[in-house]
């Protein structure tokens, strides 16, 4: 990537030299022009929001910014592209979407996310560090940004206005007021299921900002909801994915034996699936983690694996995610452990399952989506 300060080789995490998608794009090179060229002075406190590999306090590393994420993969790979780059550890603070943010804030750079739940959320967190002298500056792609994105930087903070784009970018300029009477922030958000989804119906789920379907049951995990395993000592159970944790604690109700592992790489997502878990007072035991999908969890250690996978990375449609998800399902099963997959019939994960563990079979369909069984041999 080139920069105004130099070049920087930059890659995703996990690095795959089979991934021909970059760790930037035109958004994040706007930005950083605009930056040098418009004199920003950056001795203040720098936080950027959203810098999806890193691309963006790695080329600010020298000015100390702070990020703040909600994916796990994006701050790995953010450390890594700082440690290519020879930044110091400790140069760049790197904070999560669940952590207190900065007390003060001089120049605020936001990364326009997919979901407009999660901007909401985090620029009313960061409201009250904003002054009057704060320096905002938004970015993504001319797909990316709305009047509805527009509207709620001006609703939070203040007037806002955009930029001609270039290279299908655009930047967003807010002026500060700290004056008006902000929102209440409307997250976390909980709802009632609806019933005839088995162990979980009529239960409460607590999302965060930012996970999926956050104000309603999605229609992929209802249809998995009705199709789960019955499987009664379960044993280790593996909620894959788990986003705002529906299905871990539907097999932690309907079976209080099971060990319930809830794993996402959102930090919104693990968050949620533990309040959703607590708030329903379900018995048993449940463990909460942040990371690479079933990186950590030890070979052979796992009875049965349930996911729905997302098959976008950003704003890229990809089956990178799932095929990583499914291979280190593979390795965390124990012989004769399950995977169970909801998907879109277009996706075609038979074909990936079959080419893994060398079996699929098809276990629940209708005109949109499938459930879909693997078996671990030996």
């Amino acid at each position: 990537m080139t920069t105004p300060w130099g070049e920087l080789e930059l890659s995703r995490f996990p690095d795959d030299p089979r991934d021909r998608l970059r760790a930037w794009d035109a958004s994040d090179a706007y930005l950083l022009r605009h930056l040098a060229e418009e004199g920003v002075a950056l001795d203040g406190a720098v936080v950027v929001v959203g810098d999806r590999w890193g691309a963006l306090v790695t080329a600010l590393a020298p000015h100390g910014p702070t990020q703040i994420t909600d994916s796990f993969l994006s701050q790995e790979a953010t450390r890594a592209n700082l440690a290519r780059a020879g930044v110091a550890p400790g140069a760049v603070q790197l904070l999560t979407t669940q952590d207190p943010p900065p007390a003060r804030v001089d120049v605020l750079l936001v990364r326009v996310p997919k979901s407009l739940a999660l901007l909401e959320d985090q620029l009313l967190r960061l409201a009250p560090a904003v002054h009057a002298g704060t320096v905002v500056v938004g970015t993504g792609m001319v797909k990316e940004i709305h009047t509805s994105t527009l509207r709620l930087f001006e609703r939070i903070l203040g007037p806002t206005r955009t930029s001609l784009a270039r290279q299908k970018a655009r930047l967003i300029f807010c002026t500060p007021d700290p004056s008006p009477e902000r929102p209440v922030n409307p997250w976390p958000y909980e709802y009632t299921l609806p019933d005839g989804i088995g162990a979980v119906s009529g239960r409460t789920v607590v999302n965060h900002a930012g996970v999926f379907c956050a104000d309603r049951l999605d229609v992929g995990t209802r249809f998995f909801l009705r199709h789960l395993p019955a499987a009664p000592g379960a044993g280790r159970v593996v909620d894959l994915g788990c986003g705002n944790g529906v299905v871990g604690t539907a097999v932690a109700l309907a079976d209080p034996e099971a060990e319930v592992l809830f794993v996402d790489e959102s930090f919104q997502a693990v968050a949620s699936a533990e309040a959703t878990y607590k708030a329903n007072g379900v018995p048993g035991h449940a463990e909460f983690r942040v990371g690479d999908g079933l990186a950590g969890v030890a070979p052979g250690s796992v009875d049965l694996v349930l996911s729905n996978p997302p098959f976008h990375s950003h704003q890229a449609t990809t089956d990178a995610t799932a095929r990583r998800m499914f291979t280190g399902a593979k390795r965390a099963l124990r012989p004769g452990g399950e995977l169970w997959v909801v998907g879109n019939r277009h996706l075609g994960y038979h074909v990936l399952l079959k080419r893994l563990f060398g079996n699929s079979r098809l276990v629940a369909s209708d005109p949109k989506f499938v459930v879909l069984k693997a078996v671990k041999r030996g």
